[in-house]
C-alpha cells in the first residue's frame, strides 16, 4: 500500500508564531529592564535621601558642638576675670569650624561697616548693643528706621502692666479684642513677640533682610537701591540685656554730706584723699560747720551730724555719666571706680546699652534722632579704642555738644559692659549638605554662661551668603 508523503510545511514551526514569541520575549525583557531601572532609581533616590538625613544629623550635632564651643568662649571670659567684655573675634574660630565631617559658622552682624551685598560677618552678637524692648521709652523707640509714634506707643502699651489705659499716640488694648487676643500687660519675653503688637508687620519687623543674617542677599529686594540691607526693627532691639549689680557698690542716686561716706571711701581708695575732697566739694557733698555746704551747694537745711556739721542738701544723679560730668574728675580717674557706682539696689540693672558696641542707629535713638552725633561717637571709638574703659569717653567724644550730652546723661542707659551674647549658628553636614541654623542667647550675668533662649531659624533659608559654601568646598578639595 502506498503512503502519501506528509506536507513539509506542516512540519515547520509557523513563522508568525516565532515572531509573536520574539515580541513577547522583547516586551518581557523591556519590562524587566524598566523594573530594574525603576528600582535602581528608587535606590538612588533613597541613597540620596539617606545621605541627606545623615548630613542633617551631622549638621545638628555640629550645632550642639558649636553651642558648647560658644559656652567655652564665654567661660574663658569669666575665668580670665574679663566677664562683661565683648569677646575678641580674633580669639576664637567663627567660620567653617569643623566638627567631625560637618562644619559650623557663627553668623555675626556689623551694621556700622556693612560689607558687599551677600558678604556675611561672622562672630558672636552682643545683645547689650541693642535697645531693650522692656525698658526703652517710646520717645527713644520712635527714632528707629520706619518706626512711627503710634507703633512705638503700642510697644509700650503691650508691656504696660496697666493695660487698661493707652499711652499717648497709641491704640492701646482697645484694638486687640477684635483681633482675637488681648494686650499682654507684661514684659516682652522674645523679640518675635513684637509681631503681635498692633501695627507691626513682617516688612517692619525684618526690613529687606528676609532671612535675618545682616546682609543683602541676591534673592532679597533692595527697595531703595542703596546697595546694602536695610534691616527691620528686629536687628535693633532685644529683651535680654541686663548686668549684675553686686552688693557693695556705692549708690549715688541721692546723696547728702551725711550719707556720702561710702562715696568718700571709694574715692580715697581709688584716687587720693586730696582728690576725693576736691570732688566731694565740687559735688556739694562736704559737710561744714555752721550749716554752710561745701562747694556753694549746701543750703544748711539738713540734719546735723555728731560733729556738729550740717549734712547739707540732697544731691541727685541721673546716671553715672551725669555723676562724671558733675564731679569734674578726669576720664582716667573715673574709669578706676566706674564699675563700683550704681543708682539702684536691685540685683540686676536692666536695659543699658553698650556704648562701645552699639551701632549708629541705636545710638541715634538714645540721642533723640541726632544721627550726626551718633556717627561722631562711632568715629571716636574707632579712632580711640584705648579710651573706651568707661562711659566717660562719651563726654570726650561729644565735647561741647551740650544737647547730645544732655540726652545721654538724663537716664541710666549707658554701659561699657555686656553679659548677653547671641550665637547664631549655621551648620552643614558632609559634602555641604544638611543645612541647619539655630540661634542661642547666652547670659553670663550670673557668673556662669547659661542658654536662656533657643530658636530654630532653618526655615528662613540659606544665610551664609553666596560664597561661603563654595569657598569651603574649594578649600576642602585643596587639602
Amino acid at each position: 500500500m502506498k503512503t502519501r508523503p506528509s506536507n513539509p510545511l506542516a512540519a515547520r514551526p509557523d513563522r508568525f508564531s516565532r515572531g509573536s514569541i520574539l515580541i513577547i520575549v522583547l516586551w518581557v525583557v523591556f519590562g524587566l529592564v524598566a523594573i530594574t531601572l525603576y528600582f535602581a532609581n528608587e535606590m538612588s533616590l533613597e541613597l540620596h535621601a539617606s545621605d541627606n538625613r545623615v548630613s542633617g544629623l551631622a549638621a545638628e550635632q555640629a550645632i550642639e558642638g558649636a553651642m558648647r564651643y560658644a559656652g567655652y568662649i564665654l567661660t574663658n571670659q569669666i575665668v580670665n576675670g574679663t566677664n562683661g567684655n565683648v569677646p575678641d573675634p580674633a580669639s576664637y574660630e567663627s567660620e567653617a569650624v569643623p566638627v567631625g565631617d560637618a562644619h559650623f559658622w557663627f553668623i555675626g552682624r556689623d551694621l556700622n561697616n556693612q560689607a558687599q551685598p551677600g558678604e556675611v560677618t561672622f562672630g558672636l552678637v552682643d545683645e547689650a548693643a541693642k535697645l531693650n524692648l522692656n525698658t526703652t521709652p517710646a520717645t527713644n523707640l520712635s527714632w528707629l528706621p520706619n518706626m512711627t509714634s503710634e507703633i512705638a506707643a503700642n510697644i509700650v502699651d503691650w508691656r504696660n502692666t496697666n493695660n487698661a489705659t493707652a499711652t499717648a499716640d497709641g491704640d492701646g488694648p482697645t484694638v486687640y479684642p477684635s483681633m482675637g487676643y488681648t494686650a499682654k500687660g507684661e514684659s516682652f519675653e522674645t523679640v518675635d513677640e513684637l509681631r503681635l503688637v498692633y501695627g507691626m508687620n513682617m516688612t517692619l519687623f525684618a526690613g529687606e533682610d528676609a532671612n535675618r543674617n545682616g546682609v543683602l542677599d541676591p534673592n532679597e529686594v533692595d527697595a531703595n537701591a542703596n546697595g546694602v540691607v536695610d534691616p527691620g526693627f528686629s536687628e535693633y532691639v532685644t529683651v535680654y540685656s541686663r548686668e549684675p549689680n553686686p552688693a557693695g557698690r556705692v549708690n549715688i542716686s541721692s546723696l547728702t554730706a551725711a550719707t556720702a561716706g561710702p562715696l568718700r571711701s571709694l574715692l580715697q581708695t581709688n584716687l587720693t584723699t586730696t582728690k576725693a575732697s576736691q570732688i566731694l566739694q565740687r559735688l556739694g557733698l562736704v559737710a561744714t560747720r555752721g550749716g554752710s555746704g561745701g562747694g556753694g551747694r549746701n543750703t544748711g537745711r539738713g540734719a546735723t551730724n555728731n560733729a556738729g556739721a550740717a549734712t547739707g542738701a540732697t544731691v541727685t544723679f541721673r546716671s553715672p555719666l551725669d555723676f562724671y560730668l558733675k564731679s569734674g574728675m578726669t576720664s582716667a580717674d573715673f574709669a578706676t571706680l566706674a564699675t563700683n557706682l550704681t543708682l539702684t539696689n536691685s540685683t540686676y540693672i536692666r536695659g543699658r546699652v553698650n556704648v562701645n558696641t552699639a551701632n549708629a542707629t541705636v545710638l541715634a535713638c538714645l540721642l533723640n534722632g541726632d544721627t550726626a552725633s551718633a556717627q561722631q561717637l562711632v568715629s571716636y571709638r574707632v579712632a580711640n579704642p584705648e579710651n573706651l574703659t568707661s562711659v566717660a569717653w562719651v563726654a570726650d567724644a561729644l565735647s561741647g555738644n551740650t544737647a547730645a550730652l544732655t540726652a545721654l546723661r538724663a537716664r541710666d542707659n549707658l554701659t561699657t559692659q555686656s553679659f548677653q551674647f547671641a550665637a547664631e549658628i549655621a551648620a552643614l553636614g558632609p559634602n555641604g549638605r544638611g543645612y541647619r541654623r539655630v540661634r542661642f542667647v547666652f547670659d553670663t550675668s550670673t557668673g556662669t554662661p547659661t542658654v536662656i533662649y533657643r530658636q530654630d531659624l532653618t526655615r528662613l533659608g540659606w544665610a551664609l551668603g553666596k560664597d561661603a559654601r563654595q569657598t569651603w568646598l574649594i578649600a576642602k578639595e585643596s587639602q
